[in-house]
């Protein structure tokens, strides 16, 4: 919860427009400015106060304690003019906090967090576990000093700026190792964690067993994913709470799946139980892996529980980022959020040179020219196969025209595929032209690289028969010059000459261009690989030099 707190009415009128954007996530205090404080910092993960940083820095500093445990703190000025991100900034979320409220408000978020300032990932926001020497390994990155990453499990990390060898290190494990005082040691989620109990078995017996089990095996219990077990398990209180105490999510699978499920251990005695010859080791190897601890029985008598450990393999990132039609503006904070994620990027070399301010020191880029569609594809998915995070780019929506199917036709289920969608040209085409997309519509590309023109010719038939408005992708280049008169012509054999046709280049570029035409008027020699054409279906008008397309209800008959 974030609670919100302000002293005057400009400082009020600002905290109201946060809670109404956020109502499940705010609170408001009212009363003296010094108890609302002191109540929302006991009361609340994250507080906004819109008062003088030097204000709350008086209120605040007697209720410090641990850095890992207070809550963020973001202050807002009287003249909403900054957001600033004042303690707390990865521990209690408020670099964040500060950069969101900044956007609803229109306030400037300002966050002084070294890592933050100079595009360095802060090793406590990774959202792993992290033990060690942070603030000294951080301090290396930021000085430039050389700092070895020894991923064992190949973990998806954004781009840290790391060395083969160095002074520092970051270690990525789930084995139970301490770290030595110039490193930081990373707890990947790796860690599956089979159970199995008799009715009433108490949760500290199942604590115990899962503990000295990852002990003996060398393994960190921080690196546990889930516990596992099978339905008929699903509300045993000691299981339960042995989840819940551990912090982790309780997993459940059918009797018949975990049956199916090959163990070295069976038993006649789950059997007839709940229904498979294995509860604990088949729960751990139902989704794959390497059995690190086979099923073992706790040490009271009679033993009520039993556990299975097991590493599943970690799974590469592939995000597949829509970049929109160019404008910055029109870049969704999603796929800015990817953008910076990734430490690998893939993309056309011009696509690249668009994002690249926006990319974290360290990020590798693999860029190619045009018509490498198929190979940045199979970069793309055999780098994310090597348990890398890796962003795939492609113009407007990833997976209209662009870079989503070929990497999607690529990739089987050992990777995690992540889609971001974005502004397609179409839309920022419409946008100008007014609203020609305002019922059913289709976009057909005229491009027969991939397509055979007899297919083309077959759907912008079907859309001329059915009165669709189309929007022709690819409409026409140089060595392509006949397709998008053809297409007209289809289309006129169903529209009048008169029907608006809109013609729009570089949509949200600083060369853009939008023009209203006719299907008669229109000259195909204006139109490039650029452009993007919509023809209006035999609804559209254009009424004060828009291009308009009616939703067809009856209250809009009178204007037809």
């Amino acid at each position: 919860m974030i609670g919100l707190i302000s002293a005057t009415a400009a400082g009020a009128a600002a905290r109201d427009r946060l809670a109404a954007a956020w109502p499940d996530r705010t609170r408001l205090y009212d009363g003296p400015v010094g108890d609302a404080v002191r109540r929302a910092f006991a009361e609340c993960e994250q507080l906004v106060c819109f008062l003088a940083t030097g204000a709350v820095v008086r209120l605040i500093a007697p209720l410090l304690g641990d850095k890992a445990a207070d809550p963020g703190v973001v202050c807002v000025d009287e003249g909403g003019r900054f957001a600033v991100s004042l303690v707390g900034g990865h521990g209690g979320g408020a670099n964040e906090l500060a950069r969101e409220a900044g956007e609803l408000l229109g306030a400037e978020p300002v966050v002084t967090t070294a890592t933050d300032a100079v595009g360095v990932p802060g090793l406590d926001t990774l959202g792993l576990p992290v033990e060690g020497a942070v603030a000294a390994v951080s301090r290396a990155l930021l000085d430039g000093e050389p700092v070895a990453l020894h991923n064992e499990s190949l973990w998806p990390l954004p781009p840290l700026p790391v060395a083969a060898e160095g002074a520092y290190g970051i270690r990525v494990t789930d084995r139970l190792v301490e770290p030595s005082e110039r490193e930081v040691v990373l707890r990947p989620p790796t860690l599956v964690v089979g159970v199995g109990a008799s009715k009433g078995a108490p949760a500290e017996e199942v604590l115990e067993l899962i503990g000295s089990s990852l002990r003996e095996a060398g393994l960190s219990p921080k690196s546990i994913a889930e516990l596992a077990t099978v339905d008929a398990k699903a509300e045993e209180p000691g299981i339960v709470a042995a989840a819940e105490r551990l912090g982790v999510p309780l997993v459940t699978h059918s009797a018949e799946e975990l049956a199916a499920v090959e163990v070295p251990n069976p038993s006649d005695a789950p059997l007839a139980a709940v229904g498979t010859p294995s509860v604990a080791e088949a729960a751990a190897l139902v989704r794959g892996g390497e059995l690190l601890v086979p099923k073992r029985k706790s040490a009271a008598t009679p033993a009520m529980a039993t556990c299975a450990v097991v590493r599943r393999p970690v799974r590469g990132r592939l995000a597949v980022v829509g970049l929109g039609p160019g404008a910055r503006d029109l870049l969704t904070p999603r796929a800015k959020a990817e953008l910076r994620r990734a430490s690998v990027l893939v993309g056309l070399d011009q696509y690249v040179d668009q994002i690249r301010d926006l990319l974290r020191p360290g990020t590798r880029v693999l860029e190619s020219g045009l018509g490498a569609e198929e190979e940045r594809a199979r970069t793309a998915v055999e780098e994310a196969r090597k348990g890398q995070a890796v962003a795939l780019i492609g113009s407007g929506d990833a997976g209209v025209y662009a870079m989503a199917s070929p990497a999607l036709a690529e990739a089987s289920d050992d990777i995690d595929v992540i889609g971001v969608p974005g502004v397609t040209a179409a839309l920022a085409a419409a946008a100008l032209l007014g609203a020609p997309l305002g019922h059913d519509h289709v976009s057909i590309s005229l491009s027969d690289l991939h397509t055979p023109w007899e297919v083309i010719e077959r759907r912008v038939r079907a859309a001329a028969e059915a009165d669709i408005v189309v929007t022709f992708y690819n409409p026409r280049s140089r060595g392509r010059d006949w397709q998008l008169p053809k297409a007209l012509a289809i289309l006129t054999e169903h529209r009048e000459p008169a029907t608006p046709v809109g013609v729009v280049r570089n949509a949200s570029r600083p060369d853009e261009s939008a023009r209203l035409t006719t299907l008669a008027a229109l000259d195909p020699a204006t139109v490039d690989m650029m452009t993007v054409v919509t023809v209006g279906n035999t609804a559209t008008r254009d009424i004060a030099g828009r291009m308009v397309t009616p939703r067809g209800y009856g209250w809009q008959e009178g204007a037809k």
